[in-house]
């Protein structure tokens, strides 16, 4: 069985009532979740499943290797029972670190017209590869991304076709992630007058939402790779 993903739709949402499908894989599956599972980069939520007086916290959320399609929210302790009524919540703070890092990583995007050949988005730090060989000036893209963070753009998620995207394949700026084929339409991240691309990821809904992030270094990874890695300011 398939786990309704309501993250997809509202990155805000931080509970809703699901029951228990499977118990597997070291975890739970559910008919419905706001855990964003790992992948494209972006680390899996943590949080907690409620039943009455109990409460078991999800210390991953990871898609499952043996049912396409559902999400294993890893727990400790014995799982609750296959039908039974549980409240997922996400770990807020968590959350809103991931949503405000993933944004900034598109702002980088934007500065730095290259290909991306990797990329990691943790609570504590970000980080993106460019396949590149030119050299980066860390000054230029702090400022650069100050300047975006204060223009306020909107940010929005909308739907195209598999068809539209093949129309399109410059959208895509991953090297290493692409975008998932077989559901007939893929799921786009636009920055209003900044980004367009494929992600499936948590944002925030306006730059300005991203707040004090700096850049913290830039190293050369290898000959044709320059990673550059985010914090928060303070």
């Amino acid at each position: 069985m398939m786990t309704q993903e309501l993250f997809r739709e509202d990155a805000m949402l931080l509970h809703c009532d699901a029951t228990v499908t499977g118990v597997g894989e070291g975890g739970v599956l559910l008919d419905r979740t706001v855990c964003y599972p790992l992948g494209g980069g972006q680390a899996g939520d943590t949080g907690w499943l409620i039943a009455g007086e109990q409460r078991w916290r999800v210390t991953d959320t990871r898609k499952s290797k043996e049912q396409p399609g559902a999400i294993v929210h890893l727990i400790d302790g014995d799982p609750p029972a296959l039908g039974a009524a549980v409240r997922v919540e996400v770990d807020a703070a968590r959350r809103e670190a991931h949503r405000r890092f993933h944004t900034a990583t598109h702002l980088l995007c934007a500065l730095l017209p290259y290909p991306v050949d990797g990329c990691s988005i943790t609570e504590t730090y970000a980080r993106l590869d460019f396949h590149t060989d030119e050299p980066f000036d860390k000054d230029a893209i702090q400022a650069g991304l100050d300047r975006l963070v204060a223009e306020a753009h909107p940010v929005r998620h909308r739907w195209i076709t598999e068809a539209e995207l093949d129309a399109n394949p410059g959208l895509v700026r991953s090297m290493s992630v692409q975008p998932p084929r077989g559901l007939g339409r893929v799921r786009v991240l636009e920055i209003d007058g900044v980004d367009l691309q494929p992600c499936g990821g948590t944002h925030v809904s306006n730059t300005a939402q991203i707040g004090a992030v700096v850049v913290t270094r830039i190293e050369k990874k290898a000959a044709k790779t320059r990673r550059v890695v985010l914090g928060f300011a303070g």
